[in-house]
This record gives C-alpha cells, structure tokens and sequence, in this order.
C-alpha cells in the first residue's frame, strides 16, 4: 500500500463500515439495550461479555479487555495488520484508495475486479454442472466413492468442469466476456497459430481456491476419466489475482479454528484439507501446488507460533516436510510433524480411522528434529562410517540454522545416543557444522530475502514513530510493516479519574466548560493525562470526531483500553453537572495537595540555602491559597 491514508479516508471507510454490520457479519450478535452482545471471539467463555455499542462505533470485551474500533476488529479478529486492515473496509465499501488514483492503478484494480467476477461466475457455473447436470455424474461417483460429505461440497464450493473442448468458451460467450479477458483469467487457452480458444479445465473435478476473504481467484482441478496420458491436477497458472506462492488452499475456512488452537496444521492435498475439516479438525491449510515458500510462511507466522508439519507418509510427502524447515524458522515458528502411519495420506487415515484419532495423531507430532534424526537413521546404514557422518553432517547443518545452543546441545545428546558414541564428539562436530556455515556464509555475503511488504498508510499527528503501521503511524511508502507496541502493565486510575474520562468521552453537554476549566496536569495517572489532554484539544479546536477517531491519535494500547473501557461505561444522568464540577474541584486539590507535599519534601533538605527556602514557601502557600479559590461556574444548562 503506497503512499499516505490521510484521516478525513479513514473516516470516510470508517462510517462506510458500521461496526454492527462487520462484526454480525462473523459473530451472532444479539440485542442487549442500546448495544449488541455476543460470546467473545478472542477468549473462551460460557457467558456474553463482548459489547459493541454502535452509537460510538466500537467494541469491548469486559473479559479480556480487548476493544477499540472497526480497524481494530479487523486487525485482530482476522490476524491483519493495520494497512491491510484499511484496504480490506475499503473493498467491503468500494472505496478507493488514494494511491489507486492513478491511471495504470485503476486500470490494474479494474482488471482485478473483472478477474474475481468471472472467477465467481464459473464457480457457480460448475457447481451447478456438479449438482445437477448428466456431464457432472461422473465428478458426483468420485465424491461418493472419496466418501465427501455433502455438506463439504457445499462449503468448499466444489464443482464440475464438463468433458468438452469449448464448453467454458462457449458459457464466455454467453455471459459477454471477452475471450481475451477470460484466457487471462486462466479459464481457456489460445491454439497455436489460430485465433481458436479451448478449455483448459475438461472432465475435472474443480476445486475453487480462495484468498483470505474467500474471494475465488484460481481453481485447481482434479481429472476424473482413466487416461494416464493425462495430468491428475492441472492448476490455474499465475494471474493478477492468483500468486500461488502466497495462497493457502482453505485459510479462508480456517483461520477462525487456527487462531482458536494457537497451532496450524499444514497437509499436502484439498482432499485431505476437506477430510480433516469433515473429522472435525479445522485448523488446517495447505500450500497451493508448490512446495513451502517464505511468503506462505510469513502468512502463518501472523497467525501462530506453532505448525504441524502432516504431509503424505511416502517419501516425496516427507522430503516436503524436512523442505518446509528452512522458511519456517526463518520467520521463527516452532516446527513438529505429523507421520501419518503408511500407506495413508491424511484423508484415507480419517476414513477409515475417524477424526478424533487423527487429532490425536496431531497432539503426539514430534518435534521437527526429532523426525528428522529418526528419518535420517532409517535413511543411512548406521553400521557403516559413512552412515553414521552423514546423519552427523545433516543434523549439524539443520540444527546450526537454529542459532540456538540449547537445540545445539539437546540434539548432540540424541544424536549421540543414537549412533553410541560420546555426547562430547558430538557437540564437536555439530560446532564444526555452525562454524561452517558461518564462514561460508561470511564468504557469499548473500541477500536478505525480504518478503513484499505493503507500505505503511501514514495517519497524520502521531508519534507513533517513523514506520508504524498502527493507527496514527507515521509510516511512508516502502516502510517495512511494525508490530504493534505492547501494552505495558499500568495500575489503573482512581475511581474520580476513570469517572472523569467517563464524562469526557459521553455525549452529554458541559464540555466545553470541562474542556476549558480543566487542567490535565492535574490528573495523576499517566496514560489517562494523555487521553484526558487529547480530548480536551480536540474539543476546544473543534476537531473533535468522536471515539473511534481519538483512537487514531492514540495508537497507545494501554491508551486504547482505558478509552474503550470508559466509552462502554455509561455516567449516570443524576445530578451529573453537581459531580462534575465536585468531581474536577477533588482531582485538582488532589493535585494541589501533591505538590504542597512536594513543596514540604524541598523544605526538609539541610542543604537548602535561605533563599531557595523562601522560594518554595511563597510556592507552597500559592498551592494553599488555590485550592481554596471555586471553580468558575459552569455556563451550559444544568443536567440531570
């Protein structure tokens, strides 16, 4: 994402988006006063504590104290980052960007959305060939016989490419899609030396494969006659839309479960994806015709720290899964793999075995280097001084892109204890190994490969810091995408405090005069004087939008929490002008009473010259002397 979001964009998304809608859209939610409820997607509980109050446009859990704005949501509930957050609203209103205004960016999206239009139609065009057509009984006899549940099929949204050389270009034709458009959507193929299209999916089983909000945007289809001649997948090729590289077949049906189990678990096939979901087992990808990528893992890494490697028991299924190591600890997850007992592949497993023993079989994956030293052993002839180097040189090589010593040590043990020899000789030759690397590594020098990563949109009036993508980040086009700061633990604010923030944050009248006869040097909490200054600015300037929007300006997380808290808190309407105005008067003497004691603190040095004694009595019966003067009378109508 490229250049700068600015905030009057963000607010024209945010209003564009109502906060009930987005979140009813993934949560029942359900009527509780002037707000909505429902169980809270980001812990486990038996009873509602998450509110979303649509007059503010925001949301709260009383449980685990997440909350914020629409941003907000999308950012955690979909594992986003916050640009990615920003562009995500914006396609869900058709909103366009900034930095899409461009000619060769409009022509681009408008390709793209041509791209996910047609993708949607012959979606729906197979899955009716599938469910109702004579072309479609054959697709219907292999899902039986695979033992596909129905309801599976409906969900994966599969379907039935028909046995005929024209039937896609004909249906193009049909709709008023131009060829041209329809072959770089990868649906048909020019011949040669012709200006004749054909089909490039005939007589298969399709199944659709989604981006992260389950858009349609490329297809992967199985061959359903006997010919050996041909391919038994033929995938759609790269498109605008479709960098298979960077795709998870499933992630859109499964990031709810995976971040719920805290765990992903990666299987080779849509098969056995769709049989794992029909076991039960839900927390499951699968990377899209291509062996492991660093893109792929950067997408889990947003989601997890763990993965479960659970590839075909053959040999080409586990050389995938010791090939998957080096793009998973650069992103640094924990790795453990699943061996599914041979002859089976996952799916066949869950047949004839039941879901629950293959949820078991995921609980009991060992450690990625714990497979790998048995897989190794099994490979080599350990009776022999080549077996046994070459089990020592794989392993060293592994473990040294640990950078861990612990791992070093843990496995130079194991290792040690499987060819019979001293765990000493073995730390040895695993240093010999790091040692090798690094100086090879020291010798090529080579690149750092960095992942694509989307501009920061910056929000201005933030001191969020060069790069952050948080909102009120001040990022810049090509910045590389910043964590979140973490919430620092803070003791929260008296009572009188929170009740003031309270009243600052409600729509009630007598801001103006809060606003001006308030000092936030008063309060005494830290985070809160930072929102408390915040609000009172933005009221006296006119700039003030609402929560949602001081959100934005406060990108604090602590600051966010006290904020939330307080907006899903509603003052009591009673004789509310008489407690705010008892309510400033306590917090400033509390103030005035802090800094006589601060005066008295000075007065007690031995050290202190007559002067500087004299000084800080005339400032103590200053401080005296204010706390005995009232608050100016407030000029709005009463409340209450």
């Amino acid at each position: 994402m490229a250049g700068f979001v600015p905030q009057d964009k963000l607010e024209q998304i945010r209003a564009a988006n109502d906060i009930v809608e987005v979140i009813g859209a993934v949560l029942p939610l359900k009527r509780a006063g002037a707000n909505f409820v429902a169980l809270c997607p980001f812990h486990r509980e038996k009873s509602p504590s998450f509110n979303v109050n649509p007059h503010r446009q925001i949301f709260r859990c009383f449980g685990c104290q997440k909350g914020g704005d629409v941003f907000k949501f999308i950012c955690e509930y979909e594992s986003l980052s916050f640009p990615e957050a920003i562009k995500r609203l914006a396609d869900r209103a058709g909103i366009q960007l900034e930095f899409e205004n461009n000619p060769g960016q409009q022509q681009a999206r408008h390709l793209k959305d041509k791209l996910l239009e047609i993708h949607e139609q012959i979606t729906q065009r197979w899955q009716n060939a599938l469910a109702n057509e004579a072309s479609g009984q054959p697709g219907r006899d292999y899902l039986a016989k695979r033992g596909v549940a129905p309801e599976a099929v409906q969900l994966f949204r599969l379907g039935c490419a028909p046995d005929a050389w024209d039937d896609t270009v004909n249906w193009a034709r049909h709709k008023g899609f131009e060829l041209p458009l329809v072959e770089q959507a990868g649906l048909i193929l020019r011949k040669e030396d012709s200006d004749r299209s054909y089909d490039r999916f005939r007589g298969r089983l399709m199944f659709p494969i989604c981006d992260e909000q389950g858009r349609v945007i490329a297809f992967s289809g199985r061959v359903l006659g006997g010919d050996e001649k041909t391919a038994k997948y033929v995938n759609s090729p790269e498109t605008a839309i479709f960098t298979k590289g960077k795709v998870f077949y499933g992630l859109d049906k499964s990031k709810r479960a995976i971040l719920d189990a805290g765990v992903a678990i990666l299987c080779e096939g849509q098969l056995d994806l769709i049989a794992c979901h029909t076991g039960g087992v839900r927390n499951v990808v699968a990377p899209q015709g291509t062996a492991l990528t660093p893109d792929h893992a950067r997408i889990l890494k947003r989601y997890v720290e763990e993965v479960v490697l659970c590839f075909d028991s053959d040999n080409a299924g586990q050389n995938a899964a010791v090939r998957s190591l080096d793009s998973l600890l650069a992103v640094g997850v924990s790795v453990r793999v699943a061996v599914v007992p041979a002859p089976h592949d996952p799916d066949s497993y869950i047949r004839e075995h039941g879901g629950p023993a293959f949820a078991e079989l995921i609980r009991k994956a060992e450690g990625f280097f714990d497979f790998y030293l048995g897989r190794l052993c099994a490979q080599q002839d350990l009776t022999t001084d080549r077996g046994r180097m070459a089990v020592v040189k794989a392993m060293g090589e592994a473990l040294q892109k640990t950078a861990s010593a612990v791992m070093l040590d843990t496995y130079a043990q194991k290792t040690a204890v499987r060819l019979g020899v001293a765990a000493e000789a073995m730390r040895t030759e695993f240093r010999k190994a790091a040692a090798a690397a690094r100086a090879a590594a020291g010798r090529f020098r080579p690149e750092l490969e960095a992942g694509p990563v989307d501009s920061a949109p910056g929000v201005p009036g933030s001191q969020a810091g060069a790069g952050s993508n948080e909102p009120g980040g001040g990022g810049t086009a090509g910045g590389t995408e910043a964590s979140p700061p973490a919430a620092r633990p803070v003791a929260p604010p008296s009572e009188r405090e929170f009740w003031l923030l309270r009243f600052l944050l409600s729509d009630e009248e007598n801001h103006d005069w809060a606003s001006r006869t308030l000092d936030p040097e008063w309060v005494q909490h830290p985070i809160l004087r930072q929102v408390v200054a915040q609000v009172r600015d933005q009221r006296l300037t006119g700039a003030w939008r609402g929560v949602p929007t001081l959100l934005d300006s406060l990108p604090d997380p602590a600051a966010a929490d006290l904020i939330t808290r307080a907006a899903t808190t509603s003052v009591s309407k009673e004789n509310l002008l008489r407690n705010l105005v008892e309510n400033i008067r306590m917090i400033r003497n509390d103030f005035l009473d802090r800094q006589v004691a601060a005066c008295r603190t000075h007065l007690a040095r031995p050290e202190l010259s007559p002067e500087e004694a004299r000084s800080w009595l005339e400032r103590q019966a200053e401080f005296r002397c204010f706390k005995q003067q009232p608050l100016p009378p407030p000029d709005g109508p009463a409340l209450g």
